[in-house]
């Protein structure tokens, strides 16, 4: 019996992330590290004396037969809150952790953290301005946050955008904007919303004024052969298995979704500033062959064998022509991508990013900064294409819209800069900053971070 008491051991613990605060149903991710084992996990809130428990789990307990064992450790997630203690009220308090080992002793370990209770939720206010949105298309819509939050933005459908704080302001003025976009396949009938939450569980959302135009998008036939499937089959799935036609829908599909969540998920490697100069610009003297949002049926020896949408522009001129930057910005990505083939991607700031596919040659690297009508590449016919061409498209925040607008410089001015700007100033976009229009002495500020 004393061997087992001596060899019985505690447990270290750690909250991760620590928890500041608890609302309504605070989620909480405990990090436990015991080799025999947990049989009883507890969680109390304590406030003014008074434990009031939150959360219990307990196991079967095996102590007398630890020996020679070596749990793992455990990552023990559960929620806390008012929910489950509805007479604690907001103000200070302690979240109180509990732990039982599983041997013989059974010793308790426990984490303590200083918390503040507060179920109550932020306090939006959306800006006056009228929001004309097409359907696949973008909009900025500027709002103030103010309470407890740590999550702001714009929720259209399944779909959440991030905000950062409005050019020339502090970040604790609680002003921020978000550029957003409507889905091309989002229902007409959703009404985008501006939203801030925090991890208490509260959350406020605020409409604004829109009004949307909703698009319809052209159908076309895109014929296959076998000598395009041969090419393309080889170029994509390499010792793949099954008929030549299967193991192109696989690539037509599966695949072109992995290459879009992937080229969604750049959308993380933003900079938090204005890196863009006025309209950005189509490959020079391009045939447009395709369309944002075309609806393809894939026809083969007659039959539709598959339908995909084509979220981009197909821009034409001859082989090999030199492809431009269409506005300054950062490469962060440079490599074969799929279907898209050989491709680039160019972030322009506060998630705006350019997407070039296709391409027969990549001439630039992550990291580097280029410059509007600066040569990145040669068009191609690599990837998923029937011919030589360029395949260009915009996302916003990891969606991907209708790049003709940010061709408009009308549009950018009166759709995105008129509510970037304050009233009586300008964003200077090479550099994003913020100078006070009739100061040419001011200082220029930088645009802030995200949360």
């Amino acid at each position: 019996m004393i061997l087992l008491f001596v060899l019985s051991s505690t447990t270290a613990l750690r909250v991760d992330p620590p928890v500041r605060v608890v609302g309504t149903e605070t989620p909480v991710r405990l990090q436990a590290s015991n080799p025999h084992g947990i049989r009883r996990v507890t969680a109390w809130i304590e406030q003014d004396g008074q434990q009031h428990q939150v959360f219990e789990k307990a196991e079967p307990a095996t102590r007398f037969f630890f020996f020679g064992r070596n749990e793992p450790a455990r990552e023990i997630t559960f929620s806390v809150g008012t929910k489950d203690a509805p007479s604690v009220k907001d103000g200070k308090a302690r979240l109180i952790i509990e732990t039982t080992a599983n041997d013989f002793r059974g010793a308790t370990d426990r984490v303590v953290s200083d918390v503040e209770i507060n179920t109550r939720p932020p306090v939006l206010t959306a800006d006056g301005h009228q929001h004309y949105i097409n359907q696949g298309g973008s909009e900025l819509v500027t709002f103030t946050v103010s309470g407890y939050w740590t999550e702001a933005g714009v929720r259209v459908g399944k779909h959440t955008f991030r905000s950062f704080p409005v050019p020339g302001k502090d970040e604790s003025s609680g002003e921020r904007f978000s550029l957003f976009a409507f889905p091309w396949d989002t229902p007409a009938d959703i009404v985008p919303v501006v939203y801030a939450r925090n991890p208490s569980g509260a959350e406020t959302t605020a409409r604004f004024w829109f009004k949307l135009f909703p698009k319809k998008f052209r159908s076309r036939e895109l014929p296959l052969n076998d000598a395009f499937l041969q090419k393309v089959v080889n170029e994509l799935d390499p010792g793949g298995s099954g008929d030549l036609l299967s193991r192109y829908l696989k690539i037509n599909g599966e695949m072109r979704r992995q290459n879009n969540e992937t080229l969604a998920g750049l959308r993380h490697k933003t900079e938090q500033k204005v890196l863009w100069s006025g309209p950005f610009v189509q490959l020079s003297n391009s045939k447009v062959e395709s369309l944002f949002a075309d609806t393809r049926s894939y026809m083969y020896n007659g039959r539709k064998v598959d339908e995909q949408t084509h979220l981009g522009f197909d821009l034409s001129v001859v082989k090999n022509v030199p492809v431009a930057a269409s506005n300054d910005g950062r490469v962060i990505y440079a490599a074969p991508l799929g279907i898209y083939g050989n491709c680039v991607v160019i972030d322009h700031g506060y998630g705006l990013q350019s997407i070039y596919g296709h391409l027969n040659s990549i001439g630039v690297k992550p990291g580097e900064f280029v410059k509007k009508r600066q040569e990145i590449g040669r068009s191609g016919e690599t990837g998923l294409a029937g011919g030589d061409h360029l395949h260009f498209s915009m996302q916003v925040d990891g969606v991907q819209v209708n790049p003709i607008e940010w061709w408009d410089d009308h549009w950018i001015q009166d759709r995105i800069l008129s509510k970037l700007t304050p009233i009586g100033g300008e964003v200077s976009h090479a550099h994003g900053t913020y100078t006070p229009k009739g100061s040419p002495t001011a200082t220029a500020r930088p645009l802030g971070r995200a949360r």
